[in-house]
């Protein structure tokens, strides 16, 4: 649960601070956006009234300076904006000669517009600090220029910031309660959606827990139709499965522990009683011992090779001895030889002839004649009741098919795809360790083959196996 706790804060911490990044750099691209708008309108605004008035005051400036300076004062007093900005006019000196404030702040001006505006002879902005009141203001100076060329003075607009600066503040807190409202929105619904995967990834991961712990076959109930829910279905199988090959490990153990131990007692038992009798090896009931206990230890000899063909499958020390070989010869003579042991049995072993021309192919003769046997016993222990198996091999475009079937009672349909599985028995009680078939396969694959098992058509099973002929 810590790790998922981790998770839950190592997600939200990652979304939160790109949120909270994107929300800053909107603020700030938005404030800075804002302010310049705003300060360039005023701005703009100022310059074009500066342009116009001192256009009209331009028939002032060829009066006396007294007339002038009374000129400036009557029309600093009839200013209809001084509400909003301070109109000034300022000599060459920065002393304040006339204002539309009944009382002047200053009666020296310094910012730089003013000094600009003398030495350039056109019109200066300055934005900034008051240094006489500490107040952010906005001026704007145009010169006013003699008819000699020669400035006398500056027709000044002053206006102070602060209620722009209000209005900017506002507009960006406001743009940052949205920011913080929608971090807010960001992080119940982050919380909640990783709380909608880590609850279900945690029940999962208690599951896997207790599937690891031993608890085969537990199954997850699947909530979501999404990855979550595949990832529980996966789970489930691979319970399934691993339940599956405990179960059949089990009868496998159980199976070989009996098979073992029944040509064991029959060689123990016999050879005790050939011991005690102490009779001659021709009487009946010597031979009669002997034979069994032949025909148990070559039973017991073929479990043992078959269990430790299947350990050098898994420990990956099965090897092929491959050559170009004649497939049919070998398949013929392993047919011919083990139908003679099937007559005893009362089983009939019919070989289909062909006229086919089977190429040699490259294998490996040994197993094959090993899987070849594998399968006409299979078919002689599980469907040995019909009587009869027949065998056959043909050419098929390119493959040699070799196809082995009994006429028994078959195998049951949910039973066909899990029969090639090792250790697995299924419902048959016929002798054996559940691994035949398992080896059989792997040998034909590392031949570049496959091996199909169905029910044929009449009743019985069908094996059949297909080799390529490259």
């Amino acid at each position: 649960m810590k790790k998922n706790k981790g998770l839950q804060r190592r997600w939200l911490r990652n979304t939160l601070s790109i949120v909270l990044a994107l929300v800053l750099l909107c603020v700030t691209a938005i404030s800075v956006t804002v302010a310049a708008y705003y300060y360039s309108n005023m701005k703009a605004g100022m310059v074009s009234k500066a342009k116009t008035s001192t256009q009209f005051f331009e028939t002032y400036i060829g009066q006396s300076y007294n007339e002038y300076y009374r000129s400036c004062a009557k029309f600093a007093q009839t200013f209809d904006s001084k509400d909003v900005m301070e109109l000034q006019f300022v000599d060459t000196n920065h002393r304040i000669v006339a204002s539309s404030y009944t009382q002047l702040a200053s009666s020296v001006a310094v910012t730089s517009d003013i000094t600009e505006a003398i030495e350039t002879q056109k019109i200066s902005t300055f934005t900034g600090e008051n240094p006489a009141t500490g107040e952010r203001i906005m001026a704007v100076s145009s010169p006013l220029i003699y008819s000699n060329g020669e400035v006398i003075g500056v027709l000044r607009y002053v206006t102070s910031l602060s209620k722009v600066d209000r209005q900017i503040i506002f507009f960006s807190l406001t743009v940052a309660v949205v920011g913080i409202v929608l971090m807010l929105i960001v992080y119940v619904s982050g919380r909640y959606y990783v709380k909608s995967i880590l609850v279900p990834v945690t029940e999962i991961t208690d599951t896997a827990k207790r599937i690891a712990a031993g608890g085969y076959g537990v199954q997850i109930q699947r909530k979501f139709d999404d990855e979550i829910g595949e990832l529980a279905d996966t789970i489930n199988d691979m319970s399934n499965k691993i339940s599956q090959s405990e179960k059949m490990q089990s009868e496998f153990m159980s199976s070989v522990s009996h098979e073992l131990r029944t040509p064991l007692t029959a060689i123990s038992g016999w050879s005790e009683t050939l011991l005690s009798v102490g009779g001659s090896v021709d009487s009946a009931e010597a031979k009669r011992g002997l034979n069994i206990i032949v025909r148990e230890a070559r039973r017991l000899t073929g479990m043992v090779e078959e269990l430790l063909e299947f350990s050098r499958m898994q420990d990956g020390r099965f090897k092929l001895n491959v050559a170009q070989s004649d497939i049919r010869s070998e398949f013929e003579d392993t047919v011919f030889m083990y139908g003679s042991r099937l007559e005893q049995e009362n089983i009939e072993l019919e070989y289909l002839e062909n006229f086919d021309d089977i190429p040699e192919i490259p294998c490996d003769t040994s197993r094959m004649r090993q899987v070849f046997l594998n399968l006409l016993d299979n078919a002689a222990k599980h469907g040995g009741e019909g009587g009869k198996i027949t065998a056959e091999m043909c050419l098929e475009g390119e493959e040699v098919v070799v196809r082995i079937r009994d006429f028994g009672c078959g195998i049951p349909e949910d039973e066909l795809p899990l029969v090639k599985k090792r250790f697995y028995k299924g419902s048959s009680k016929a002798r054996g360790s559940g691994i035949g078939l398992a080896v059989c396969e792997e040998i034909v694959t590392m031949h570049n083959g496959s091996l199909e098992l169905q029910n044929a058509e009449g009743g019985g099973t069908l094996v059949t196996i297909r080799l390529p002929v490259g």
